[in-house]
């Protein structure tokens, strides 16, 4: 079948709702700097237009490009990761960015579509089945290489975000209790920061003995219940030490402000508490383009970049906020509708990808924001200021635009 160009093939709906967020995005950081004198939304305006070569650029090329070089792309990610070790520049304690002059570039960004690439690369090959613990290892490797890379960089918010190629590999084959075995691990380890230690393994065995009476009887197996509670009671006695000695002590505050435990409202709290203080004030309709005093008088740090959905909430208020977050469920949504009519297992596999890491980014940093969850540092897609992020998921999601035009030719 000959090609058909890219202006019939592309999916416009994606491309509308992406445009759509941009623009909304880059309203909020105006509002949100304003006032400041560094020129951050004049550098926004300047990254969002180079998205448009960018863009032209990424589909311009051959949608086969992106499934022969992902082995090689995945590779110079990799070396661009571990070059930052001696070449990178270090910001607010951690070393993530390249410097050029006045201009940094962080490769972490760029990272998740190489991961997605290698990711949907590997799985693709019709030999590999993901009940084999040997391919499963592999698979593994390829997602937890970066993190390796980033974790010590310190981003722990960038390293979060690997944690959901777990359910895309989840989707291909891989046994579900390293999904279960995931969520027990954060569930069993909030539970022992909340509880005594012993109260929470006494409630593992009040489970498994249920677990075995009310099981199938060819799942009543004694010594497997038994090496499961010494394995759970083991984890539970170490919670206490990993977090005291392991954890820094930012991250030990910031669980203990989440959990109760602390109160904080001028410390390291400072910055959940402003939010929210911004995003209640807001009320049902909001203060209005511009007139968010919270906004205005720069009472919540760092609000053009991690915590710019304060911005929405004040002055469009939850309506404004129901739109946006619409906005980008609407855009996973429909992601995830084009990865299901892929005629390759290639791209498929690539559009869960995308799909996963921008419903992680979108979560967390809601979730962030409004105090559910510890600040970690995780940008809101094509909304937070940052050159490498915009162009970073601008890239991830016109490949996966590029291979759903493609597919006309995959029959």
């Amino acid at each position: 079948m000959k090609n058909q160009s890219i202006k019939n093939n592309i999916d416009w709906i994606s491309v509308f709702i992406y445009t759509a967020l941009v623009i909304l995005g880059w309203l909020n950081i105006y509002s949100s700097s304003l006032l400041s004198t560094d020129g951050t939304y004049q550098k926004q305006l300047i990254f969002i237009g180079c998205t448009i070569p960018l863009i032209f650029i990424v589909l311009f090329v051959d949608g086969k490009f992106y499934e022969k070089y992902a082995s090689i792309i995945f590779g110079v990610s990799l070396l661009s990761l571990a070059g930052l070790f001696l070449f990178g520049k270090t910001i607010a304690g951690q070393r993530c960015w390249y410097a050029i002059g006045s201009f940094t570039i962080q490769p972490s960004e760029f990272a998740k579509a190489a991961t997605s690439l290698a990711l949907a690369k590997y799985l693709s090959d019709t030999q590999i089945n993901l009940k084999d613990v040997n391919r499963q290892v592999q698979a593994l490797a390829i997602v937890f290489l970066p993190v390796l890379l980033i974790l010590p960089q310190p981003d722990p918010g960038s390293a979060l975000i690997y944690s959901i190629f777990i359910v895309v590999l989840y989707r291909e084959g891989l046994p579900s209790w390293y999904v279960w075995t995931g969520f027990i691990t954060i569930l069993l380890f909030v539970l022992t920061l909340v509880l005594e230690p012993y109260a929470v393994i006494l409630i593992a065995l009040g489970v498994l003995i249920i677990v075995h009476f009310k099981g199938r009887a060819v799942d009543r197996n004694i010594i497997l219940s038994g090496i499961l509670l010494a394995i759970i009671s083991a984890f539970v006695l170490s919670v206490d030490y990993v977090f005291d000695h392991i954890f820094k002590q930012h991250h030990r505050d910031r669980f203990n402000i989440l959990l109760g435990k602390t109160v904080d409202m001028k410390g390291i709290g400072y910055n959940t508490n402003q939010s929210e203080i911004a995003i209640g004030s807001g009320g049902w309709i909001g203060k209005g383009f511009l007139e968010g005093t919270q906004t205005k008088g720069g009472f919540v740090p760092e609000q053009h970049t991690d915590y710019i959905f304060t911005t929405v909430g004040e002055e469009w208020g939850f309506a404004g906020s129901i739109v946006v977050i619409a906005l980008f469920v609407g855009l996973l949504l429909r992601v995830i509708y084009l990865a299901e009519r892929q005629k390759t297992k290639f791209s498929r596999v690539y559009g869960y990808c995308v799909a996963g890491i921008l419903f992680t980014h979108f979560f967390v940093n809601i979730a962030m924001v409004i105090g559910i969850f510890p600040t970690i540092g995780v940008p809101l897609p094509f909304f937070s200021y940052g050159g490498s992020g915009l162009w970073g998921f601008t890239i991830l999601l016109f490949i996966f635009l590029k291979m759903d035009a493609n597919k006309v030719n995959e029959w």
